[in-house]
């Protein structure tokens, strides 16, 4: 069975990893343990009390009627879902929490949605385009730093031309290549001063209102209005018997052809053969996997310290690390890593991956610009680096050294460019007062104001304040200007065009992008709009942010709208949070709060407390359980006779999420215990049946739930949310699975009137105050808790906040900003 789509393997959103992968060549293994710790405490007693709401017994007959019959029914015990993690996979998970990789943003899988480790690379290009289009007269000190970086990388590209076997690791570097070297083995051990080691061109002024904007992308062809899911270009068959060749040469399965050309196109045969850890490449390949390969290729070649070795961990660590969520990871926990590979000279290793052009390295810290007189003092050494001065002041910062794949690195640049060409370029005159005064509420009149005077806006607030951005695109389109609003999800889409009245003014953000839905580009490729409202701003990753803020035309206005109390993006980065640090802008909080019971409690959890809230018309439930049988028994009880008798809610409008998708009470045991009860069948197509609830993964990081219609020759036929989407019959499997449970990453920027949200007793670890807030707020009329975790549930709250992802946009912003950009904060 493959990956389930919105999981990863190797994090603890999928404790039960069984997707195929590649034996040890030699080892006879019919296949690896899962990647990843998938910790999973024993279920625990049944609580004593709720925690919060109406008692479950109190509540709704049936759950009372099944309280009382719970003594009868054998308990069932909680699935061991997890293996031992394997040494050399222990050392990765050390760089995630070396980093602060968020314990609920493993649980959540950070690509919820993703089928493999490499994330999408949508937009990359898009975004590096904006970088090297940037007038050299106005570099920032970021963008000289990205260029000199580049300018290094063509040097060591010509260098690889030239010369047929790979770089040593660590020998023969000259020149800026010997500096970062000594800078890695040196900064953070303080035998030298990090000032020693870069000299940074001094930030240029930021560009003015009329300065000229980059050349814009070409436009993009709209693609048609009816989404379908393009299927992979087929490999061609002497690429297949070529791969074929190679693994079976090294001992390696001959399944994981497929899979190889898919990753490393129509030359991964001359690839693997001169560079065995290519295959890191393919998902679920471990490093003793791909060393097994190159040992049976290279035979006494190859050894822990090989160049290509340890040029494909650097890259494995990193993208692992996005998975996760960041976009660059220090060093140090970086050379940590590899030391627990074997690699016995992390440092080089670390020099060539940056040669190899697998990572760029980047210093945060420190004295950016040291004094004329320190590149004066000293003799250079052997290596031609200069000593530092002993008398140079020992107080200073130090340099922490981080690495970050090219992607992300332009990403961030090109989306920190975008954004204060926004901020610089907008007319900060207009006059905005009468529109203001016709708001329905004050924030959304301050919201009005604040747009008014500013290129970029960010608004905060939870669901009620969803009202305020819907306010200001009214506003908007009453004074004449071209304005939209872009939702994460479908259903988000949905409930703005309500919320305006008007459902030309709603897209979907993808849509958007894409052509599918929007007024399209102008001549000159950018969106031809002078407003874009962007709401679940907290759901945007670095890569497609930068798409989407590159699209703007000079003079538009953004605004970034969304509920920090959220879990974060699936994709790389934390956008939303790295703009509302770096005050980058002005910023509008919502003083309108949540209504009901519901929103009582979510927002006791989003300042740390669980609160028992008065529910007299029963919202909110708690269901205790004991384990995670009787967890799966009752949920499947509340959704299809609980909560429509009760609530006159029907089953396809409650929603179950759970942590994650593997365990005793996953996603795939509540999808497969629910589909028994609601839509019975042999699953004659692909393993569903029309009727069935699924979810439907297009792209990493996208989970748009549907439901199943029919099937033909051309896919499996499905509604989401009234767009017709076809899924080829290749994509199926890979791309589709039942959707009446889903983890809380997939269910963000979306809502149901009810939502049963399930904590059995091996949840408790993957529980923190970010996704119980998401969680519980994903219901508007009732919410269940099937509650199994004792005290874990109000200790996550309290004391398990959002764990930080490593990301380069917050410094960006701070550098490039003019200091007057945030003077009109609300």
């Amino acid at each position: 069975m493959t990956a389930l789509p919105g999981e990863n393997p190797g994090t603890d959103d999928a404790p039960a990893e069984d997707a195929p992968a590649a034996p040890a060549p030699g080892d006879g293994a019919d296949g690896p343990s899962p990647d990843g710790p998938t910790a999973g405490p024993d279920a625990a007693e049944a609580p004593g009390a709720a925690v919060g709401g109406a008692a479950g017994a109190d509540a709704v007959d049936v759950v009372a009627e099944a309280a009382s019959a719970s003594s009868e029914e054998p308990a069932e015990a909680v699935e061991e879902s997890a293996e031992t993690e394997k040494p050399s996979e222990a050392a990765n998970s050390s760089v995630a929490s070396a980093d602060g990789s968020a314990a609920e943003e493993t649980s959540e899988a950070s690509a919820d949605g993703s089928e493999t480790a490499e994330a999408s690379a949508d937009g990359s290009e898009t975004a590096e385009g904006a970088a090297d289009a940037a007038p050299a007269a106005e570099l920032s000190e970021a963008q000289a730093e990205l260029a000199a970086q580049r300018e290094l990388r063509e040097r060591i590209e010509k260098r690889k031309a030239e010369k047929a076997a790979p770089i040593s690791a660590g020998g023969g570097l000259s020149g800026t290549a010997a500096d970062l070297l000594a800078a890695v083995r040196a900064v953070e051990s303080g035998e030298k001063a990090g000032t020693a080691f870069f000299a940074r061109t001094a930030p240029a002024p930021s560009p003015a209102p009329a300065s000229p904007r980059p050349a814009p992308a070409a436009a993009q062809p709209p693609r048609p209005a009816v989404p379908e899911v393009p299927a992979p270009q087929a490999a061609s068959p002497e690429a297949l018997e070529a791969v074929r060749a190679v693994l079976a040469q090294g001992g390696a399965p001959e399944a994981l052809a497929r899979p190889a050309v898919d990753a490393l196109g129509e030359q991964a045969a001359e690839l693997l053969r001169t560079d065995p850890w290519h295959l890191l490449a393919v998902s679920g390949v471990r490093p003793e996997q791909a060393d097994g390969f190159a040992r049976a290729l290279l035979g006494s070649e190859c050894g822990p310290d090989d160049g290509r070795r340890t040029a494909a961990l650097v890259g494995r660590l990193l993208e692992q690390a996005a998975l996760r969520g960041h976009t660059a990871l220090d060093a140090a926990a970086v050379r940590t890593a590899l030391a627990g590979h074997a690699v016995r000279d992390p440092d080089a290793a670390v020099l060539n991956a940056v040669e190899e052009g697998v990572a760029l390295l980047f210093g945060e810290g420190g004295d950016a610009e040291p004094d004329e007189t320190d590149a004066e003092d000293g003799e250079p050494d052997e290596d031609g680096v200069r000593e530092a001065d002993p008398t140079a002041d020992a107080d200073a910062a130090p340099v922490r050294m981080f690495l970050g794949l090219d992607r992300y690195a332009l990403a961030e640049e090109s989306l920190a460019d975008g954004l204060a060409r926004l901020v610089n370029t907008c007319e900060k005159t207009a006059d905005w007062t009468e529109a203001a005064a016709g708001a329905p509420s004050p924030s959304a009149a301050e919201l009005i104001r604040t747009v008014a005077s500013a290129g970029l806006v960010v608004h905060s607030g939870g669901e009620a304040a969803r009202a305020e951005p819907a306010a200001l695109i009214a506003a908007a389109r009453g004074l004449g200007l071209r304005v939209l609003g872009a939702a994460h999800s479908e259903d988000g889409r949905r409930r703005l065009a309500v919320a305006t009245g008007d459902p030309a003014t709603a897209v979907t953000l993808a849509g958007l992008l894409s052509g599918a839905q929007g007024p399209g580009r102008d001549e000159d490729g950018a969106l031809a709009l002078d407003l874009l409202v962007v709401l679940d701003a907290p759901q945007l990753d670095v890569e497609g942010a930068a798409v989407l803020v590159e699209a703007l035309a000079d003079g538009a206005r953004l605004v970034l709208s969304g509920d920090p109390g959220v879990l974060g993006s699936a994709g790389a980065g934390r956008v939303f949070a790295d703009v509302l640090a770096a005050r980058a802008c002005p910023q509008v909080v919502s003083r309108t709060p949540d209504p009901g019971p519901i929103g009582e409690l979510v927002s006791g959890v989003g300042i740390g407390e669980l609160n028992q809230v008065d529910a007299p018309g029963k919202e909110v439930v708690i269901v205790p359980v004991r384990d995670a049988g009787e967890a799966v028994h009752r949920t499947v009880q509340l959704v299809a006779d609980s909560v429509p008798r009760a609530f006159s809610i029907p089953a396809e409008e409650t929603q179950v999420i759970t942590v994650g998708h593997g365990g005793a009470a996953g996603t795939r045991a509540l999808n497969e215990a629910l589909k028994q009860r609601l839509n019975p069948g042999p699953g004659r197509f692909g393993g569903f049946d029309p009727g069935d609830r699924v979810v439907h993964v297009p792209a990493p990081g996208r989970a748009v739930p549907g439901v199943v219609r029919s099937a033909d020759g051309e896919g499996l036929h499905l509604d989401c949310g009234g767009v017709p989407v076809v899924v080829p019959q290749e994509r199926v499997e890979s791309s589709v699975r039942h959707g009446w449970a889903l983890s809380a990453h997939q269910a963000a920027g979306m809502r149901w009137p009810a939502a049963v949200v399930v904590l059995p007793g091996d949840a408790a670890q993957g529980l923190s105050r970010p996704w119980v807030y998401t969680a519980f707020g994903r219901g508007e009329r009732h919410l269940s808790v099937v509650h199994g975790v004792d005290r874990a549930l109000p200790h996550a709250v309290a004391e398990v906040p959002a764990q930080e992802r490593t990301t380069r946009l917050r410094p960006l912003l701070e550098a490039l900003l003019t200091p007057d950009a945030a003077s009109s904060t609300g």
